[in-house]
């Protein structure tokens, strides 16, 4: 069982930046893909970003190439998404996931419960 906790949400004006932080509770964190993903009022759940167990290969979606950056930390169990240059259409639901398997899309093991991204115009 892996237990997943999401911060470091908020409100930010558009340009502005977060990082988002997703901290594992397993002790075999190396072992787990992280993705990223969102949800906004009224739309379907989307791909953001995932990164492998070992943080070698990473894969984002189109819409934020060139503005967030996953990373993670395996010494602390902690995946990271660094979201720069922010826009209202990033408002959403942020959560972590995590798997054995990398991949974009939902077909991930184990959620978070959701951090809140607000970018006002």
């Amino acid at each position: 069982q892996v237990q997943l906790v999401e911060s470091g949400g908020g409100l930010v004006q558009t340009g502005g930046s977060l990082r988002l932080s997703c901290v594992a509770s397993v002790r075999t964190f190396s072992r787990y893909a992280v993705g990223w993903f969102r949800q906004a009022p009224g739309k379907e759940r989307e791909f953001v970003a995932a990164i492998s167990g070992s943080g070698i290969r990473t894969y984002y979606a189109d819409f934020v190439k060139g503005r967030f950056t996953i990373s993670r930390d395996n010494a602390k169990n902690t995946a990271y998404l660094q979201m720069n240059s922010l826009k209202p259409e990033d408002t959403a639901i942020y959560y972590c996931a995590a798997d054995l398997t990398i991949g974009n899309t939902g077909k991930y093991d184990y959620w978070g419960q959701g951090t809140q991204v607000t970018v006002s115009s």
